[in-house]
This record gives structure tokens, sequence and C-alpha cells, in this order.
């Protein structure tokens, strides 16, 4: 799963997706496509074993700056209470509340954070039932906004908001933000979730260089396995987390036009194509010393944990890759490691001919019809706010003027340049597409599913029968 799940993160308080799927914790069921030719692109981008430099990353891209060296004039919002949603705690929250800090300063407005959980549906569900759902949420998982569009829970944005989302985003990140041709939502972050992060020092010890295909990574899985560090850590205690793996492996083995087909629920569950999906998994998930803490080590491990545990513990991690979005890096922050010299990164291996590229993002969306509500979705849709966090670390924008230069290392420059440069060219996170009842909600549908499959790699047929079982329930089929 975006932002998004992307799936979004966080180190402390919570188990959310990387985003945005942080946050992290991210789907759209869109009819946006993607060109083979973006996973080389992209892979080209992504050279990254770069220094963590800051450096100034060239030119600025974005402008429009006005005389007193902002992007977006804001209203005077003296006295009004605003209240957001979002499902980013630990570092990420204190991030975000960065962002929440110079807009309160610039309008006036009071503005209160409040932590939704791995459950926005429900979270908001229960709110509005009690009238009482926050000014401004943050769903990492398009099929949930989608899903409170059609419910009638969203207001479309406003004239300045609009402007703002014209000027900054490609038609592709606004259409995600859509519903039946209404402008609904912001995606304030985004996240390329086709990364493997790894141990430097791990690396060096074992011999082992970075793989370019799968067949190269299950034997460097091995080799560092036989140096005496369990070479990849897996949070499967967030059921998210092998959503991102299964993604990654079907999109690059059975290609874009199937990988839209099954998002879609086009194809079912029980598909050959699924099949091969989870047999090349259980490759890894199968094979006896290549997870942290073995199968059911992984299942107790929350994705924080997964990170920093690679990270940590010097000549003797626990791990040596965690496979990632950009968001790690917020976690990698809160070790001792170093962004570019002890922790790089490299694209997801190719399983098919090519590596995937896979996105996820969170979007911002008002749930009251306020001036408040309005001017907050201005603001995130500006370069202003997009800089704010990008400077802290641990985040990459989809805001296509947002000047690179504000990015905290090289490393996070080339993530989101080459975000940046695949255009409307990307597919969103497969499970944040999908109905939350089967891709976005802990325990249940497919991240229960994965979970089961983590447990037992070798019952693929029952583990696809479970998914075609439970996608058909979701999708009212």
């Amino acid at each position: 799963m975006g932002t998004s799940r992307i799936r979004r993160t966080a180190t402390t308080g919570g188990t959310a997706r990387g985003t945005t799927g942080g946050t992290s914790a991210a789907r759209t069921r869109t009819a946006v496509t993607t060109r083979a030719a973006l996973a080389l692109a992209a892979a080209g981008a992504l050279t990254l074993t770069a220094c963590s430099g800051n450096g100034d990353g060239g030119k600025k891209e974005g402008g429009g700056e006005t005389s007193n060296g902002t992007s977006v004039q804001l209203p005077k919002l003296n006295g009004q209470k605003i209240q957001v949603a979002a499902v980013w705690t630990g570092p990420e929250r204190a991030s975000f509340l960065k962002v929440l800090d110079e807009f309160e300063k610039r309008t006036g407005a009071t503005v209160n954070y409040v932590p939704t959980g791995d459950d926005m549906a429900g979270f908001i569900g229960s709110k509005v039932a009690g009238g009482g759902q926050p000014d401004v949420a943050f769903p990492p998982q398009v099929g949930v906004l989608r899903e409170f569009a059609r419910k009638g829970w969203l207001k479309p944005l406003g004239p300045a908001a609009k402007e703002q989302l014209a000027k900054n985003f490609s038609p592709g990140w606004r259409q995600l933000g859509a519903y039946k041709g209404t402008e609904y939502g912001v995606y304030y972050k985004a996240s390329n979730k086709s990364l493997i992060w790894y141990n430097t020092k791990a690396f060096e010890n074992a011999g082992v260089a970075e793989p370019k295909n799968w067949a190269e990574f299950l034997k460097t899985a091995q080799t560092v396995a036989d140096s005496g560090v369990e070479p990849v850590s897996v949070g499967g205690a967030d059921g998210w987390t092998l959503t991102d793996w299964f993604e990654n492996v079907y999109l690059s083995q059975a290609g874009p036009e199937k990988y839209d087909q099954l998002a879609q629920y086009k194809i079912k569950w029980t598909d050959p194509s699924v099949t091969r999906a989870l047999t090349a998994l259980a490759q890894l998930f199968g094979k006896p010393g290549l997870l942290t803490g073995g199968n059911s080590g992984a299942l107790q491990t929350q994705f924080p944990a997964s990170v920093t545990q690679t990270f940590s513990g010097g000549d003797q991690p626990k791990a040596a890759m965690v496979s990632s979005g950009d968001f790690a890096a917020t976690n990698i922050q809160q070790t001792k490691a170093k962004i570019g010299e002890d922790a790089k990164v490299f694209p997801f291996p190719a399983v098919g001919s090519r590596s995937p590229v896979v996105t996820g993002g969170d979007a911002a969306v008002a749930l009251k019809d306020t001036k408040g509500a309005q001017a907050l979705l201005t603001f995130l849709a500006s370069t202003d706010a997009a800089k704010i966090w990008a400077q802290a670390g641990g985040f990459i924008s989809p805001n296509k003027e947002l000047d690179k230069a504000a990015y905290v290392n090289d490393t996070m420059r080339e993530i989101a340049t080459a975000l940046i440069n695949a255009g409307d060219d990307f597919r969103f996170d497969m499970s944040d597409q999908a109905p939350a009842s089967f891709g976005g909600k802990p325990g249940q549908g497919e991240w229960k599913d994965l979970q089961d499959f983590l447990k037992n790699p070798k019952d693929i047929a029952g583990t696809q029968r479970k998914l075609e079982q439970d996608a058909a329930k979701a999708y009212g089929s």
C-alpha cells in the first residue's frame, strides 16, 4: 500500500504504513497508465549510492514567489480552530506538525492534529456518524478517498486550492484525488515503494554487491546469511508491508496490464499470474534462514522495528536489508546510521524483465466546508508546505515545482527526481486502490491473507482461494 501506506511509517506510538504507506503509511482505480519505459527511466534515476551531502541540487525549479518570499497567499483566520486527522505518528507526526505550525503562523488559526491509526475509514466513519468529523483528513488509500466521496462526506476543492493544484501537480496526481470529475484531494505526500534499503557494512562483510534481479537477490540474501547476519527484515505484523512485497513482485513479473486488471478486480486472485507471483515470493518467505527472526519473528515485527533493526547493532545488525519506500529514511534517522554512507538503497530487483515502480501517497481532503479547511488545502498544494517536510527528511512530494535542493540529501533528492520525471507514468499501490475492507484494514482482507501466507508460504493455492473469497466479498461480486 500511500504516503502511501502512500504506506506510511512511524517509529513510535503506532504502526502506520508508509504513504502516503507510513505512513506510514498507500491506491487508485484510475485510468492513468504506466508505460514500460517507466521502470527503465526510474531505475536509471535511482542510482542511489550517492553520498548524503546537502548539495544545492542545481537550479531552482519552483518559482512564482510573492514579494514576501512565499509562493501562496493565505487568508487571515484569527480565532478559527481546525482539526486535522492523519495516520502519522512518531517522527512523521513531528515533521508534519512543523507544517501545521507554519500554517498557524501565517493565518492565525489554531490547528489540532489527531492520529487515526491504520483504519482511517473506520475512524472517519465513526466521527461522521457522530457529527464530529475533522475539518481535514489524509486518506492514505485512494480507494478510501473515493469511498468518502461516494458517500458524500467530502467537500470539493475551492478555487484557490485548485489553482495551486493545477500549477504544481501533473494531471495524473490530480486525477488520483478526483471522483467522477470533481477534485477533492491534494496529494501532499508521496512515496516510491520499489526500493530495498541495505546496511553497507553487512554487505561489505559478506562480500556482496547490489543485486539487479530476483535470482541475484536471493543469492545475495543467502550469502549474507552465510556470513552470520539474517539477511531480510520483514515487518509482517503490519499486513501492508506484505502487500508491498506482493505488488512489486507482481508488477515486475506480470507486467502493467495485468497489474491494472488485478487492481481493478477484472481478473480473479486465482489467476495463474497470482500463482507465479506468490511462488516467487515463497522463494524468499519459505527459505529457512533468509528472514530475520524466521517467519514467526517476521510476523511479530512491526514496520518501524523492521527498519531500525537493519541499521542498528554496528557490525552485527539483526538484518542486512529491508524492502521499504523512501519513508524508511525517517526511521533510519532514529539510528546512528547515515543515509548514503551506512544506509544505501537500490531499486527493487527485477522479477520479470524490468524492476517495478510502485508509488503511494497521502491526500488531504476537506470533510467540512469551512474557510479554514480550504485554506489548509491551498497551503498543502503549494511548494511552501512541501518544502517544510522535505527539509525535515523522510518525505518526497509529487509537487513538480518544489525545488529539489529542499531535500535533505542526495539520496532523497534522486528518489524525488525519479518520481517527478515519471510524470503520469506510474503505478499506484494496488491494495490502496481496493475497497478498504479488502486492501486497507488490519486483521482482514489482503493484509490478513498475506500474513497467513507468510506463516505458511507453501500454501499458495489456499492463499489464492482466500484472497479471491475476500476480494469477491469486498467488491460485491
